[in-house]
């Protein structure tokens, strides 16, 4: 329905995108993006050795044909990653698409190009996505202030962003932030993009490894419903707003404040334990995005990325062309 330079490059049906979320991005919901004839991304950091992360690479690749990838997110650790080890699983699992997210991914690029692997890079400005660029990455994944996780400290929305990154980037850029539905798909591809990337409305899908109460709260939560957090130590996130993200930003606004004053409360096994995986939604921090505003059910993943296209498409064909008296 849709051709673009993603599409084309990476080989996908759908200029739909679903990347990497730690302890959410697992075979189960990957494939499940890849038969929808979109592209998703396991989370390499979610499986506890490079070994776990090749066996739920051929886990996936035995639940679906199709195309998807691997996100490598890259950031300092109390705990040593050794990522050397997971890049040696991802390339020798065969997979020909990774997502970098966090740091630069430069030590990493050489090794994935030649093993003919293709790399997107998730990037929160155009200063980022520019130098990925010239790193030789293939397409950029360019983070507007909307989005789960993290947004950087620009504080610059999507509709600025994403018409900003194109005009300077020569490479595929994907939207992402804010995006839930095809009015966001569409209106990507008038800024410029080549895809659009979703996270949190690929939470509150049927397949997701999740637990209910998450996705229901999600469904029932606002754009209002975020909080950001850790702003004061240089590591802005955006998350579900609950007490916890509450007492969190209180605590944080202290004269002299320090993460080690909330790293109980930001604990991210807390998040997984208590909220992912037992359903607590108010008991630690979870991502979230401002696109919980546009979700109000949990449809399987053909359904989202089925009627995301065909909304766009509806929308591009017929209620556009009314506007300028193109149909009558």
């Amino acid at each position: 329905m849709f051709t673009t330079s993603f599409t084309r490059i990476f080989d996908v049906k759908h200029p739909v995108v679903c990347g990497g979320m730690t302890a959410v991005g697992t075979a189960d919901l990957i494939a499940a993006v890849a038969n929808a004839g979109a592209l998703g991304f396991l989370s390499a950091l979610s499986q506890p050795t490079p070994e776990a992360l090749a066996e739920e690479i051929a886990r996936c690749r035995s639940m679906t044909d199709r195309p998807f990838g691997v996100n490598l997110t890259i950031l300092p650790t109390l705990k040593p990653v050794p990522y050397e080890d997971y890049r040696a699983a991802i390339i020798d699992s065969g997979v020909g698409i990774v997502e970098t997210a966090g740091s630069n991914p430069a030590p990493h690029l050489h090794a994935f190009a030649a093993a003919g692997i293709k790399v997107i890079h998730k990037a929160v400005s155009v200063r980022h996505a520019l130098k990925a660029e010239k790193l030789g990455v293939d397409a950029v994944s360019i983070d507007g202030f909307e989005c789960a996780g993290h947004p950087g400290n620009d504080d610059v929305p999507g509709l600025v962003l994403i018409p900003a990154a194109t005009r300077k980037l020569s490479i595929p850029v994907i939207a992402s932030g804010g995006f839930a539905d095809g009015a966001g798909l569409a209106a990507a591809l008038a800024l410029g993009a080549s895809a659009i990337n979703m996270g949190t409305r690929f939470v509150a899908s049927t397949e997701a490894t999740v637990h209910e109460n998450v996705k229901r709260q999600i469904t029932f939560n606002d754009e209002r419903s975020t909080q950001l957090v850790f702003r004061e130590f240089n590591n802005t996130a955006r998350v579900a707003r609950n007490s916890i993200s509450e007492r969190i930003s209180e605590i944080s606004a202290l004269p002299n404040a320090t993460f080690d004053d909330v790293a109980d409360l930001a604990s991210g096994v807390r998040g997984r334990q208590k909220v992912l995986a037992g359903g607590d939604v108010d008991a630690g921090l979870w991502w979230a995005g401002q696109s919980q505003g546009l979700i109000d059910e949990i449809l399987t993943c053909e359904e989202i990325v089925t009627s995301t296209v065909n909304q766009a498409h509806d929308l591009i064909v017929n209620r556009l062309p009314q506007l300028t008296g193109a149909i009558r």
